[in-house]
């Protein structure tokens, strides 16, 4: 962060690590507007931001030169709570990300590697790992290759936060589950397991402050509203942290795919026959798990293991839809503590959260997990499953070091996984 945007932000900064998680920097609807806008770009003789010089603030009077560089001012940081992307400087070569949101940290999308498998070239480019949003104060640039989003038209040169989130966090949802960007003063987030519910006289806040129906940011020209209504999910009220011993459980309830769809339009997959010709992978409200699969995920532990059940099948590495609007259900197994962990039931279906994470994973395509390979870890001389330390010349690693892979992981050890685990593709399918 540059250094004269870090004293403008103090107060903001100050607010959201004092105040308690379901009451941070958005909830209520706009925040304090200075937060992210300077009138002047001027305080006591200096600038306020360094981004841009002194009575000359950043497009929409933003204290950056562009949308998401503001938000980055203060979603960019240390490890923990809000932030979802790390500085370049903590992220060394052979050293990962260090943001464990269920969304993921934008600075997988920095971290490239190449290397040779039988020896020949071999590359992971950063910018297959995640959404490519156009921060330029922070060194984030537009995918080069996918110039629209994939099964859209979404340009990836206007990529940014607002893309998805409603800076100003206007939609809210009151006490009928009637979501709109007007009416009820809203009086909490909404997203967290500790989120008030709302009331005759307040709303709550939507999900992760997402755009809803008609939504499309100020600075995108062109007909791309969203015709989609935001997702019903809840997550825990800490949410970035390493799941080495318990697991961090978003309850997402329905509608996220069908969410997705605003932007990828030919992905959603709610409806299907098995064995059609001419699909993509079923993600939707439509598309439950169904007898077979659903008996697969409940009793996946890993490769060789079917020994699970139904009340301690979750993973969070491949997170299903609820199927429901139930906030309290939803709220019920939001938990970061492992002691909600049941599985799946005939409710549940896919959604694109299922595979991928929102912002950026270690992986290719921002999937939870590794699937350029057959096998997420190897084995020790022993037979103990361990990630592969072969960094330079291995399919298996994709270039990473072990401790990038675990960290991918969100710190899980390589003995939650079976030596010479296959992907978790598994998890559903279980052919392996």
């Amino acid at each position: 962060m540059k250094k004269a945007t870090q004293v403008s932000l103090a107060v903001a900064a100050s607010l959201l690590i004092s105040a308690p998680a379901a009451f941070a920097f958005h909830s209520g609807g706009v925040a304090e507007c200075e937060g992210c806008h300077t009138m002047h770009n001027s305080l006591d003789g200096a600038a306020m931001t360094s981004a841009t010089p002194q009575f000359q603030a950043g497009p929409y009077l933003l204290q950056g030169n562009d949308a998401s560089s503001a938000c980055l001012n203060c979603h960019q940081g240390s490890a923990g709570s809000y932030h979802i992307s790390t500085a370049d400087a903590d992220m060394p070569a052979g050293t990962a990300p260090l943001q464990m949101t269920p969304g993921g940290d934008f600075g997988w999308l920095k971290k490239s590697y190449t290397f040779t498998v039988r020896g020949s070239a071999a590359t992971n480019p950063g910018e297959r790992h995640g959404h490519n949003i156009v921060a330029g104060d922070y060194g984030y640039v537009a995918d080069a290759t996918l110039t629209v989003a994939p099964g859209g038209s979404y340009p990836a040169a206007n990529l940014a936060c607002s893309s998805c989130h409603d800076p100003h966090g206007k939609y809210r949802r009151d006490a009928t589950g009637a979501i709109a960007t007007t009416g009820l003063p809203i009086k909490n987030s909404g997203s967290y397991n500790t989120s008030a519910d709302p009331t005759t006289w307040g709303a709550v806040g939507v999900y992760r402050i997402l755009g809803g129906i008609g939504y499309q940011p100020k600075s995108l020209a062109g007909s791309f509203g969203f015709t989609q209504q935001v997702p019903a999910a809840v997550a825990p009220s800490t949410y970035n942290r390493s799941e080495a011993t318990t697991q961090t459980r978003v309850a997402y309830g329905n509608n996220m795919s069908e969410w997705c769809a605003n932007c990828h339009t030919g992905l959603l997959r709610g409806s299907y026959t098995s064995g059609m010709g001419g699909l993509t992978h079923p993600a939707g409200n439509g598309a439950k798990l169904g007898a077979t699969i659903l008996a697969n995920y409940n009793a996946y532990v890993k490769s060789g293991d079917m020994s699970g059940t139904s009340a301690n099948s979750y993973n969070s590495l491949v997170p299903f839809e609820m199927g429901s609007t139930d906030y309290t259900a939803m709220k019920a197994v939001a938990l970061n503590t492992d002691a909600q962990l049941g599985g799946a039931d005939s409710n549940s279906n896919v959604n694109c959260l299922s595979c991928h994470r929102a912002h950026a994973s270690g992986f290719a395509s921002m999937l939870r997990y590794a699937h350029e390979n057959e096998f997420m870890t190897i084995a020790d001389a022993s037979g103990n499953s361990i990630y592969d330390p072969n960094s330079t010349t291995s399919a298996v690693s994709q270039g990473l070091t072990a401790a990038e892979q675990q960290a991918a992981y969100y710190g899980r050890d390589a003995t939650k996984f079976a030596p010479y685990q296959r992907l978790l593709c598994n998890k559903c399918h279980a052919k392996d």
